[in-house]
């Protein structure tokens, strides 16, 4: 069944990226595990998208929607699969069938992937040894358009990023 697959594949993601958590540094085991779970959903969810579009709540339920948004949003190293998965979410979202703050997640994703500035500020690296947001397309509509998404204000977005940056609980 889709939905107990979404989950199961998801659930495996996080396990694999929590391993790393505590010290923040993959091992070349952990490294390995990492471009492995993600090759095999990536290749996984294509065939799925390809064969039904995308796994909306309809029929899928919320939770397992949001899976499939996990999944894509860890393609980063299939850029043309990880930016069809971008178009089938939105086609999801016009329907009103997935979630908006998904689809900000994803688009910022691909955006930071291909170059470009992100949208909603959702991406977060380190620059010159700077831990903060990738750069920010129209800063001055930021607020706008995460709350267009759903997202709540930049300010919140930051603290909680930065907190998990240092290792504590969101």
């Amino acid at each position: 069944m889709l939905r107990d697959e979404l989950l199961r594949r998801a659930e495996r993601d996080q396990r694999v990226r929590e391993a790393a958590m505590p010290n923040g540094r993959l091992t070349i085991v952990q490294g390995l595990r990492f471009l492995w779970t993600d090759r095999r959903n990536t290749s996984w969810l294509a065939r799925a998208v390809r064969r039904d579009g995308w796994p909306g709540v309809a029929a899928v339920g919320a939770e397992a929607a949001h899976a499939a948004w996990l999944l894509a949003q860890h393609a980063d190293r299939r850029p043309h699969l990880q930016r069809g998965f971008l178009e089938a979410l939105r086609g999801a979202v016009e329907a009103g069938d997935a979630d908006r703050r998904d689809l900000a997640y994803l688009e910022d994703r691909v955006r930071v992937n291909a170059g470009l500035p992100q949208l909603y500020g959702t991406q977060y690296g380190t620059a010159g040894g700077v831990f903060g947001p990738q750069p920010i397309e129209d800063p001055d509509g930021l607020g706008e358009r995460r709350a267009e998404a759903g997202l709540p204000p930049m300010a919140e977005q930051d603290a909680r990023m930065r907190r998990l940056a240092r290792g504590e609980e969101p």
